[in-house]
């Protein structure tokens, strides 16, 4: 049993009232992608409507909609999909792929003071990199499309199914970790030589530092500091100041209408790294509403072969002599794995505190999410009737 006896069946639905943005979390590997699915499902069917981001470049969500593909249009689920399935939807499911250049190229054309100044920064081989490449910028840009969309009022909730990443914390650390890249202490400093004299001069840089740049130069190429120097210069000119700018993209993201729900597993990497990052959200004043442990192996009833071979009878399947003993053996290593991951919970339970979030448990299920009815059995789990 998932639940204790007498106890009532766990909801997100309380947790997460009020909610403009639902952002979940988790390690790579966890089924993060279909619960952030699941749990747009289950608002859609009481009525809201809803858009799910996903940034899973497997295109997991597609999958788990039975949708043949998906790209960085908006795409509405149709009411048919879910007729066909048996499935009651009072709201609406949008869905959508962040395409992480295409939002960057976005934000850049808002705010740019004029179109040469936006035509320089796309044509800038820096920019080129840093919209595509540079680690952090899928995070980041999934933060920006996010508040983008936040003020749509076709919507009345947003869940976001984070970047797949080694670290969950990455997510919350993006707009830290893309200051550090391009807006460091180096990058003003060239672009403050470079706006010097309007182009990258190395008669105004110290004579050491000059030779250090100069083999620098020689190993990145002809005009990599000229580029990179422009192209930090014409950033923070584009957004007032590109530290300014990801430090209000940071705040928006501890705001009280944003929900975390924490994704794992009840393997012990998943269930240590989801422990800490909910104790950073503690230390930043903010906390998970919920955590959602996926694929859990439910403990088997009784294995004894009386038991089996009534079964076997009573179901009229014809097994070799010895399957009985075989499933017995298979029962009792199901027995000790649903008590090996009952101990991992218990780990984690410590970890949440005295004031937890609220805790679901989804089942594994015998194959994958690919479709809305597999899908909906997990929001049934999620949004219990």
């Amino acid at each position: 049993m998932l639940q204790p006896a007498g106890m009532a069946e766990r909801s997100l639905l309380p947790v997460l009232s009020g909610k403009r943005i639902v952002v979940c979390v988790g390690a790579g590997g966890v089924g993060k992608t279909t619960v952030a699915a699941a749990i747009a499902l289950g608002f859609a069917r009481l009525g809201k409507r809803v858009l799910c981001i996903t940034i899973d470049p497997a295109k997991r969500l597609a999958d788990s909609l039975g949708l043949g593909a998906m790209n960085s249009e908006e795409q509405q689920v149709s009411a048919g999909l879910f007729e066909d399935a048996g499935i009651t939807v009072s709201g609406s499911l949008t869905v959508l792929m962040l395409d992480t250049k295409r939002t960057f190229d976005d934000l850049v054309a808002r705010h740019a003071s004029s179109p040469e100044a936006r035509d320089r920064i796309f044509d800038n081989r820096i920019y080129k990199y840093v919209s595509t490449s540079l680690a952090g910028t899928q995070s980041y840009m999934a933060m920006e499309k996010v508040l983008l969309v936040r003020q749509d009022p076709r919507f009345d909730l947003i869940v976001l199914d984070t970047p797949p990443t080694s670290n969950a914390l990455d997510f919350l650390d993006a707009p830290e970790r893309l200051i550090e890249a391009i807006d460091s202490a180096a990058m003003r400093w060239l672009a403050q030589t470079f706006q010097a004299s309007g182009r990258f001069s190395l008669s105004l840089v110290a004579r050491g530092v000059a030779l250090v740049l100069r083999g620098l130069g020689r190993l990145t190429g002809k005009g990599f500091l000229e580029h990179l120097a422009e192209f930090v210069a014409e950033l923070n000119e584009l957004f007032g100041g590109f530290r300014e700018r990801a430090a209000l993209v940071a705040a928006a993201f501890r705001a009280p209408d944003l929900g975390y729900v924490l994704v794992t597993s009840a393997a012990p990497a998943a269930i240590e790294e989801v422990s800490y990052f909910a104790t950073r959200l503690r230390e930043q004043g903010m906390r998970a509403d919920a955590v959602v442990i996926n694929r859990l192996h439910p403990a088997p009833g009784p294995a004894e072969p009386a038991s089996l071979q009534a079964l076997v009878a009573e179901l009229g399947l014809r097994f070799p002599r010895d399957s009985v003993v075989k499933l017995r053996h298979a029962a009792e290593d199901d027995k000790k794995r649903a008590a090996f991951e009952a101990r991992q919970l218990g780990f984690l339970a410590g970890a949440l505190g005295a004031d937890p979030p609220e805790q679901l448990r989804v089942p594994v299920l015998a194959a994958d999410v690919h479709d809305v009815r597999s899908l909906s059995f997990v929001a049934s789990r999620l949004f219990p009737a």
